[in-house]
């Protein structure tokens, strides 16, 4: 399965200098927050095949304008082609206003909430987040800061994949677009990146 994975800012590759033919050949389309409806919309129309998308902590508007022809993971496990994709969005809670933030306790929560999907489905296959996780590729600032609670999921289930956004490459020169936990493989899906599974 061939996957295309985006994440935080539109890709030119695929939106400004889009070529036809650019997008085919992708099996999955997994999107990890913090793009517009209408990026996400432009690419589930042309590559012809599934688009799955969790929120980001900019993506407020999407609760209540979610984006035509895709499928949203939130707090679900979403099953495409017998791969499992859990997916939690929003980022860690750095100040009050905004409804895709969370404090560790409240992703603790929806990852409780989970217990029933996770038993029923065998697992999951991939993570798909917007944040990463805590010590793993995140920052010590509040508004970068990963999840202690995604390490936990990935020491239960060890999933083959965990794909989250949120950590720009241009914070900074070491960003890395993967890194390895355990069994899994870790990819920052910032703008893109392809991903065989």
């Amino acid at each position: 399965m061939r996957i295309l994975a985006v994440s935080d800012v539109a890709a030119p590759r695929y939106y400004d200098y889009f070529q036809a033919g650019s997008l085919d050949g992708f099996d999955l389309i997994l999107a990890c927050g913090d793009l517009r409806p209408a990026y996400l919309e432009f690419l589930v129309t042309m590559a012809h095949c599934p688009l799955v998308y969790v929120r980001g902590n900019h993506d407020d508007m999407l609760l209540t304008h979610p984006p035509e022809g895709c499928v949203c993971a939130e707090d679900d496990i979403i099953e495409v082609k017998g791969v499992r994709i859990l997916g939690l969005g929003g980022s860690y809670r750095y100040h009050r206003e905004g409804e895709c933030m969370y404090t560790e306790q409240q992703m603790q929560r929806r990852v409780r909430k989970l217990w029933r999907k996770l038993r029923k489905h065998g697992g999951f296959d991939i993570l798909l987040t917007h944040a990463p996780a805590r010590g793993l590729n995140d920052f010590d600032t509040l508004s970068h800061r990963g999840f202690e609670c995604f390490l936990t999921l990935l020491d239960k289930y060890r999933p083959k994949y965990f794909i989250h956004g949120h950590i720009h490459r241009t914070y900074a020169h070491n960003v890395p677009r993967r890194d390895q936990y355990g069994d899994t493989t870790v990819i920052n899906a910032y703008e893109y990146c392809e991903i065989e599974y």
